[in-house]
């Protein structure tokens, strides 16, 4: 009787060792961190490619061909046995981290819902997100890529996303997702093909271009083997996650703790700020403010910062503008630094039922969305004349334009130094990426001058006026301006000054259309 039973516990062992062996697979070629945590060592985007894929699959072969082709719609969703091996990976090794992505979904997937319908692109692009970053806005690869969607350096230069050590708005969601939008789009265009596009994506479309001529393919599948081995995987990866998104809770895998956005409202910053003396002030949890804004790397905004977008809790938004002089004071590096500021209600939350009726925490209004929206901004007035600003400089100016040429060890902070201007405008003006210059080079400096009736006004203030008399002469000349932002248009701008009417504010910057540029000024008062 005990040899009997030894023989059915031995035939139960060698019964489950060959249920893992065909359960699992027999050679995996990367692994995920498990928590990213702002600097990454692998990503999703980083597997290598399935090797040694077993000939027993955990999950029927029948049922995942039927689910892809019920959930494809614009792109391909093949099925073969390296997607089904990375379906097994994200549902049998690790489940953890798709439990983690799906958490992360309701934050960012409505944004990226509507601005992939605004670009008029497939809408399951938004996975894509997930294998580049795990849905992490401040995640950094080995190589410098960085943010959602994973930009170098130089492909989001290309793409107009400001990068220097303050701000990167590489990391910033919606900018990064728009620029996403834009880069897909233009690979679609080269290739045809919406695989060829992802891999152009991945690798670069010189690399894909390369494939073809060398396998003499045109899809995907058929220059496979001539693509980087991360290429060759970067498809699969991303059927096998759109898959998993729609399909975990079959297998078992939940969010049980879905990240929700916090709605906010919008500060438009001039010049320095510091974010910890901010919230202390303010109120506002540091980690609110640098969870709302991914763009900030460091606890400061710069002397040079322009019109940048601040992210502050809705809940904290009223206290902030009751006290807005107090706080600004207190977290600037002097207290002309309140003048700078402009706060908008540009980005209130809207509680729609996109991607599961989820919040969002980075909403992206268009112009229409923005005059069907009715709300009472608080609007900071610009800086005013004080007694001791020089009338000459108060009145009334225009811009003269200057061309300098670099001379041998010169800097552009010195240069900017010299007349009396930032640097930021001076890369702006000369469409610099970065603060290198050379000797030789040439630059375009724009600076304001008055006019020449402005002296023969001011001539007429004598003496015994007094500094007093002459600023509150001068206050009145002085134009109020406002920094055009994404999704502007003139009928909100006008709405955010209650007596500008359109028309008015046409006539004012002598606009003739309805168009307006990001980074225009416009007077406003």
């Amino acid at each position: 009787m005990s040899n009997l039973k030894k023989t059915l516990h031995g035939l139960r062992l060698a019964c489950t060792v060959l249920l893992l062996v065909s359960v699992a697979p027999r050679s995996w070629g990367a692994f995920f961190q498990a928590d990213t945590n702002g600097v990454r060592a692998d990503s999703a985007q980083e597997i290598i490619e399935v090797v040694d894929v077993p000939e027993v699959l955990s999950i029927p072969e029948p049922v995942l061909r039927d689910r892809l082709a019920k959930l494809e719609q614009t792109i391909p969703l093949n099925y073969n046995k390296t997607v089904h091996g990375f379906i097994d990976y994200f549902t049998f090794r690790r489940p953890s981290y798709t439990k983690k992505v799906m958490e992360r979904m309701p934050m960012f997937f409505p944004l990226y819902e509507r601005l992939l319908a605004q670009h008029d692109i497939p809408d399951e692009l938004k996975y894509l997100s997930i294998v580049e970053s795990s849905l992490d806005p401040k995640a950094v690869s080995r190589v410098g890529a960085g943010g959602l969607w994973q930009f170098m350096p130089y492909t989001g230069a290309d793409f107009k996303l400001y990068q220097d050590e303050y701000i990167d708005e590489r990391m910033d969601p919606v900018k990064s997702t728009d620029a996403a939008c834009r880069y897909l789009k233009d690979l679609y265009r080269v290739f045809g093909d919406w695989h060829l596009a992802l891999a152009a994506y991945n690798s670069g479309p010189g690399t894909v271009k390369r494939a073809m001529r060398r396998s003499g393919g045109d899809s995907f599948w058929t220059i496979y083997n001539f693509l980087p081995k991360e290429t060759r995987a970067y498809v699969p990866q991303f059927i096998a996650l759109t898959y998993m998104m729609n399909f975990a809770n079959d297998h078992g895998i939940y969010a049980e703790q879905p990240e929700y956005p916090i709605p906010c409202d919008t500060i438009h910053v001039n010049g320095y700020l510091s974010i910890e003396r901010f919230c202390k002030y303010s109120g506002v949890p540091l980690a609110e403010i640098q969870k709302m804004n991914p763009s900030i790397m460091t606890g400061v905004l710069s002397d040079q910062t322009r019109s940048f977008v601040l992210r502050v809790p809705k809940a904290h938004f009223d206290y902030f503008a009751a006290n807005r002089r107090s706080i600004l004071d207190s977290a600037g590096r002097n207290p002309t630094i309140s003048t700078n500021m402009l706060l908008a209600s540009t980005e209130s939350v809207n509680y729609r039922s996109d991607s599961a009726g989820k919040r969002d925490l980075f909403p992206f209004t268009d112009a229409n969305e923005e005059q069907a929206r009715e709300s009472q901004p608080v609007v900071a007035a610009n800086a005013i004349a004080s007694d001791e600003d020089d009338v000459e400089e108060v009145v009334r100016r225009k811009p003269k334009k200057t061309v300098y040429v670099v001379k041998r060890g010169e800097v552009l902070s010195r240069i900017a130094e010299k007349y009396d201007v930032d640097v930021y405008d001076l890369k702006k003006w000369n469409h610099l990426r970065s603060t290198r210059i050379q000797k030789g080079q040439k630059l375009v400096i724009f600076r304001e001058q008055a006019l020449p009736e402005t002296s023969s006004r001011v001539a007429k203030v004598t003496k015994s006026q007094g500094k007093s008399e002459v600023a509150k002469r001068t206050k009145t000349y002085k134009p109020k301006y406002h920094r055009v932002q994404d999704g502007d248009t003139l009928w909100n701008i006008s709405q955010r000054y209650s007596d500008l009417s359109v028309d008015e504010l046409k006539k004012l910057n002598k606009i003739k259309g309805n168009s307006l540029k990001p980074g225009q000024r416009l007077i406003v008062g």
